[in-house]
């Protein structure tokens, strides 16, 4: 399975400079200098090499130099170039209560009697803490954000690919939230 760990946002200044939007904890080994990175456009199967030359934060923002890109024209070419590993490369995680989003997407979130919430869609990165965005059983199109704390999120087996959820209560109703907007 593949997974990005960093889209390309732009080019930066007229040496081939890049800005790249980090989606991985460790940024500052995937994108060491001498890294092989692995690219592609979205909607494309075809992965491009690219080493890093040079990778600094500059205003909040990972500014990445890459072997053989020296111009502003070559770098905004690699607008949108999604940068990504395998999962099979990634170590297996020492702490018991640590995941990886690719695993946690497509388990079942049940409550504790059982009943049957929906499926982990994905897994959001946000200020306040990680979100699952839990597709609804029966429901193609609804949405459902369950933070992802101990307090709501009372085991997970990825062995069993269930997510176990106590919520508090009005979480599920799907107009929750809604009631300030008819006041």
């Amino acid at each position: 399975m593949e997974l990005v760990v960093g889209r390309v946002a732009k080019s930066h200044g007229v040496k081939g400079e890049i800005v790249v939007e980090v989606r991985t904890d460790e940024p500052e080994a995937r994108f060491a200098v001498g890294a092989v990175l692995h690219g592609r456009k979205p909607r494309e199967q075809d992965l491009t090499s690219y080493t890093v030359e040079a990778a600094r934060e500059h205003s909040g923002r990972l500014l990445v130099r890459l072997e053989g890109i020296s111009d502003r024209t070559t770098s905004d070419a690699l607008r949108g170039t999604l940068f990504v590993i395998d999962s099979a490369d990634l170590p297996p995680s020492d702490d018991p209560d640590e995941f990886y989003d690719h695993e946690l997407e497509g388990l079942a979130v049940r409550l504790s009697d059982g009943t049957e919430v929906g499926t982990v869609i994905e897994v959001l990165h946000s200020a306040a803490g990680e979100l699952l965005s839990i597709r609804r059983a029966g429901e193609p199109q609804g949405e459902l954000l369950v933070p992802f704390v101990a307090a709501i999120v009372t085991s997970v087996s990825v062995t069993d690919g269930v997510i176990e959820i106590d919520p508090p209560e009005g979480l599920l109703d799907p107009d929750f939230g809604d009631s300030a907007d008819e006041q």
